[in-house]
């Protein structure tokens, strides 16, 4: 009998242990937090749009875009991975945060007050400002008023917050009409306007203001609120820990830093080109480009040039006409003269091919002469200014350059002085002499604005066959790694520095 009641009294105090350790684990989990679990597993999921400047892989099969650098580094902070959701349509995002298939979303998204009934958000990083956008058309006065609007055909992506703008506006303005796309981008629908197959669509001030020079003749007009802040958003729930991180996040000087880094690679540069010469490029790269591309990606492996920059210094040179003469006699594709086509072994300089391979070992050999320590895109404007100019010109103006204190190895200082090379007081002080100096600083000008608008018009071609080529997987929202999906879709899409997100 003693033996069974020492039995009895074991077991009890083992169930008493055990209930104590379940206890315990049971405290532990409900007092885990929503970072705390994110940590544990180890993954940050995100949902974002697959569009030029959010997410997309770029030209040499690496993921790019301002909120996937963000994120990237707010999952280092965490000390995870980040593993993206691309929805196939914009509101989709939204469902994702529902049913916590992510943890944030970042799309360059508006904290309107209808979303902040239902989500929270990170710290804004931008404000946007949304403003109606239209053609100017002789004879059609722009629209000054919403009333204005009434009659014409404007669109807007479907649960966007132009959408819910304009839900609000109508209460006031019952002869408000709109449609509602979920297939279309911004971007998109800017096209449709500027192709006159739409009257209106609305566009973030600072959106539009990005990509307007590609779009000439496009024009913001009305702007229908104030501007509202564009942050990350995540679902609303009693854990506040992973809105918490992010405050503190943001609030570090290194993030601070990275989004000025990030705004000047993705959300601030413009093409300066004129109406004129973005639609005699587009006429050229539709009607020319196509039989020439072959030739520069083949060029870009002989060389390591990139081929889309090869493709601008030959439309500055001859606007892809292989025929092209200049009085001077240099010829072709590349615009070579007689010595530079011996130099390189090149024999007739009005084949395509010959020229566009000249062009590329020449200034491959130009590029050597440039000192090894000048390096990144620095090295290209100084090989693109002694291409044209000559290595000799370009050392005398690095030369004044250094004379006032300035950087010798930075293009953005050597420019200011290539022009005094024109002046005697200036050019007789150094070895070579004269040189028409504003003419390299344009050349590299103009190329730079090619380049940039080649590369705007790849992306936006690319992002549409992807739109249109999507897997089922992908169009039921599968979780993909970067760089997992779409990278030889996306092989030739390069990264677009010339737009910003749309604020939707």
């Amino acid at each position: 009998m003693r033996i069974n009641i020492f039995h009895a009294r074991e077991l009890l105090f083992l169930l008493i242990v055990l209930s104590l350790f379940a206890a315990l684990f049971m405290f532990s989990q409900s007092t885990r937090t929503q970072v705390d679990a994110i940590q544990q597993n180890g993954v940050l999921r995100l949902a974002t749009r697959n569009t030029s400047t959010t997410y997309y892989i770029d030209n040499n099969g690496q993921p790019a875009g301002f909120e996937y650098e963000m994120a990237k580094a707010f999952a280092e902070y965490l000390g995870v991975e980040l593993e993206l959701i691309i929805p196939d349509t914009f509101g989709e995002i939204f469902d994702l945060l529902r049913n916590r298939s992510a943890h944030i979303a970042a799309a360059g998204l508006s904290m309107t007050e209808q979303r902040k009934e239902e989500f929270r958000f990170s710290p804004p990083y931008a404000y946007s400002t949304p403003t109606i956008i239209y053609r100017t058309t002789r004879g059609q006065p722009k629209p000054k008023t919403i009333a204005d609007l009434e009659g014409k055909e404007l669109k807007v992506i479907a649960n966007s917050s132009h959408a819910e703008l304009l839900r609000s506006l109508k209460q006031t303005n019952p002869d408000l009409k709109w449609q509602e796309t979920s297939t279309m981008t911004g971007t998109q629908l800017l096209e449709n306007v500027y192709n006159k197959e739409l009257d209106y669509t609305i566009s973030d001030d600072l959106v539009f203001d990005a990509q307007k020079s590609y779009f000439p003749g496009l024009n913001k007009a009305l702007v229908l609120s104030k501007p509202e802040p564009v942050a990350w958003m995540m679902v609303k729930q009693n854990d506040q820990s992973l809105q918490r991180a992010l405050r503190r996040f943001f609030e570090r000087a290194t993030t601070q830093e990275l989004l000025v880094s990030l705004k000047k690679k993705y959300l601030t540069r413009q093409n300066r080109l004129s109406y004129v010469d973005i639609e005699t490029f587009r006429r050229d790269k539709e009607n020319r480009f196509c039989k020439l591309e072959q030739y520069f990606l083949m060029a870009e492996q002989d060389t390591d040039i990139d081929w889309r920059l090869l493709a601008a210094i030959a439309y500055q040179e001859s606007h892809w006409n292989p025929a092209a003469v200049s009085p001077t006699g240099v010829k072709g594709i590349m615009m070579l003269t007689k010595d530079t086509a011996k130099e390189v072994g090149i024999q007739d300089r009005t084949d395509p091919i010959q020229s566009i391979h000249g062009g590329a070992a020449y200034l491959e050999k130009v590029m050597a002469k440039i000192p090894e320590r000048i390096q990144g895109p620095d090295r290209i404007w100084f090989a693109l200014a002694s291409y044209n100019v000559g290595f000799g010109h370009l050392e005398d103006a690095r030369i004044l350059t250094v004379r006032a204190g300035k950087n010798p190895d930075l293009w953005d200082d050597v420019k200011q002085f290539l022009p005094l090379l024109t002046q005697s007081k200036y050019y007789s002080t150094v070895k070579r002499g004269y040189a028409r100096g504003y003419e390299p600083v344009l050349y590299v000008k103009n190329i730079r604005n090619y380049y940039d608008l080649l590369n705007w018009e790849l992306q936006h071609e690319q992002l549409t066959a992807n739109q249109n080529q999507l897997s089922p997987a992908e169009n039921e929202g599968e979780i993909v790694m970067p760089g997992r999906k779409s990278i030889e879709q996306n092989r030739q899409a390069s990264e677009l520095i010339n737009s910003i997100p749309t604020a939707l």
